[in-house]
């Protein structure tokens, strides 16, 4: 027999007619000789609804008894699945979170699953029950166990948790769309549908804002190698099929809580070339790597922080190999443009990688403290959602590969030097990603010593602010120090402020500056790492739309523009039809 878990939103059991329409798309799958976990979201905008009935008598309710309020939006889901089911001779029983034996950690309102006690579920499908689980919420561990929600999207979570726990066979996320498109199909109605996309694609695009799947739910199909497809619960369309090269069994950590860096990497005999005082304005960034693709560079690391006054400066990484030919072709347009070129060989880029890294506060901190205890300073920072690296001087290379290893507790198998970049047969570019809910901060005037970075980052962390893209400027300011950009939630703004007093006091010097409204927009795709020329593309595309770039920040697979708020849609458009990923 053939295990499935099928999860379907909200909007799939939106009212009662729906809920009998998914009853009899279950029934058939049953008929088909499947045993069938369903998980459920709370009806329609039922969350929605309470959290405003709440808000109505507080304006700061407490985090336990919200956790007991919107957790019943569940339960009266999976009551009336069960009922409609048992109705067409289907036997079912619905069993809470708690009931199901979903375990997280004591915490409410965004609690991670620890583990799952699966032989309830077992029990019933030996006796022919297809068993309807209340999506989004668990119970906690200890002596008095509560009841516990696991935050936005959490029904995707609780889904492909309990695949994991049950090894089912494959699990289906049933939403209101097809798949997976290339980009916002609300923006750009000739987006197209994925058929397949890689987990940590996947990854970059959820953590960007693609709301087809949470961030949490790839993750843990990343990790454990779960067969999980997107389809919609209106047709019975192929959907889309995401795949992860990663399995691994459950730890002792906790199911959500095993270690979020699974691997590290040192490159070594790399270059740092720096453009700085070069025009702020269109079109700059795709000349300059343009020229470099045409003369054969392949450009890993591109930096553009944030700029004072009509200049700007990028910073980028290449093989040492190819210092002398970039340097010539830089010094060819500097002539052109004006500005200042510098270089320097004998560098080092380390990494950490993961599935998650940038959703876990504390992880990045973590990284740049170890290499500060050591003395090691960070020339160049670049984030994604699954890697985090940082170029600093070749010789201490293999010390920072050692002391990182060490503190993330990496075994020797989970270490890599100098890894080939071979062509993985994948597209350059496999999707697009608009999010508009991200502010601009800058630290300026930070001391250039080992360990600002870290003390930046470890402040945010343990304030539970996520950073996303975070870039150090290459530019010395007039006061002898750094600028380090990044951008995050605009939901975690009013509490930057007091993350960062302390370190205002400690700098003295030092102060934050908010950057003008933006928008964050990335191509993600697999093969970006070993294709020349996919950022000079993405440039180009927004300079021939007269759009200015404020921060650049790249990754193996995704390179992100940051750009004004009013150019968000045209550029997601732009740059989706640049690269032609509105043909099928």
């Amino acid at each position: 027999m053939t295990l499935l878990v099928q999860k379907f939103g909200g909007t799939s059991v939106g009212n009662v007619e729906r809920i009998k329409a998914v009853a009899k798309r279950i029934a058939l799958c049953r008929q088909s000789g499947n045993d069938i976990v369903v998980v459920v979201s709370a009806m329609g905008d039922s969350t929605d609804e309470l959290t405003q009935l709440a808000s109505e008598i507080s304006n700061n309710p407490c985090a336990r008894e919200m956790d007991m309020l919107i957790s019943t939006g569940e339960q009266v889901t999976i009551a009336l699945l069960a009922i409609a089911l048992q109705e067409i001779g289907i036997p079912a029983k619905s069993l809470t979170g708690a009931q199901v034996g979903i375990i997280t950690e004591s915490k409410h309102g965004k609690a991670r699953i620890l583990e799952i006690k699966t032989e309830k579920i077992k029990e019933l499908i030996a006796a022919g029950q297809v068993v309807v689980v209340a999506g989004f919420q668990g119970t906690s561990s200890g002596k008095t166990a509560e009841i516990t929600t696991l935050g936005r999207g959490g029904s995707d979570t609780s889904a492909v948790a309990l695949a994991t726990a049950l090894n089912a066979d494959l699990c289906e996320i049933y939403t209101d769309v097809p798949g997976v498109f290339t980009t916002d199909p609300r923006k750009v109605s000739d987006a197209q549908l994925m058929k397949k996309v890689s987990c940590d694609e996947m990854l970059e695009l959820a953590s960007l804002g693609a709301a087809v799947l949470h961030p949490r739910a790839v993750e843990i199909a990343r990790n454990y190698g779960v067969n999980l497809v997107v389809r919609s619960s209106w047709d019975n369309h192929a959907g889309t099929i995401l795949t992860s090269e990663v399995k691994k069994s459950l730890g002792k950590k906790g199911l959500e809580l095993s270690r979020p860096v699974n691997g590290i990497e040192l490159v070594e005999n790399q270059a740092v070339i720096g453009l700085s005082h070069i025009p702020d304005q269109p079109g700059i960034a795709a000349d300059l790597f343009e020229t470099l693709s045409a003369g054969g560079i392949n450009v890993d690391l591109i930096i553009q922080s944030t700029h004072h006054g009509a200049s700007n400066d990028i910073t980028f990484t290449i093989s040492e190999e190819q210092l002398e030919i970039t340097k010539s072709l830089c010094e060819k347009l500097i002539k052109k443009l004006g500005g200042e070129l510098t270089t320097q060989g004998q560098m080092a880029k380390l990494s950490i990688r993961g599935a998650g890294i940038m959703g876990r506060p504390g992880i990045a901190a973590k990284f740049f403290e170890s290499l500060s205890m050591s003395g090691i300073n960070l020339r160049l920072i670049a984030t994604s959602e699954v890697k985090v690296s940082c170029v600093i001087n070749s010789e201490l290379g293999t010390k920072g590969l050692r002391c990182v290893s060490e503190i993330f507790d990496l075994k020797e198998n989970q270490i890599t030097k100098n890894p080939k970049n071979e062509s993985t047969g994948e597209p350059e570019v496999r999707g697009i990603a608009l999010d508009p809910n991200q502010v601009q901060v800058s630290v300026i005037n930070i001391p250039d010593i080992p360990g600002s970075a870290a003390i930046i980052c470890k402040s945010f962390a343990n304030s539970g602010i996520s950073l996303d893209t975070i870039v150090q400027s290459e530019r010395i300011t007039d006061k002898n120090g750094k600028i380090i950009s990044f951008t995050l939630e605009k939901s975690d703004r009013i509490n930057a402020d007091d993350a960062l007093t302390p370190l205002l006091k400690m700098w003295p010097n030092t102060v934050i500056e908010d950057g003008s409204s933006i928008v964050k927009i990335s191509a993600v795709g697999a093969g970006m790492a070993s294709s020349i020329g996919t950022a000079g593309k993405m440039f180009r595309a927004l300079a021939n739309a007269n759009i200015n770039i404020k921060m650049i920040a790249t990754s193996e697979i995704r390179t992100t523009c940051i750009v004004s708020e009013k150019d968000g849609t045209k550029a997601l458009q732009e740059v989706h039809n640049f690269f032609e990923l509105n043909k099928s």
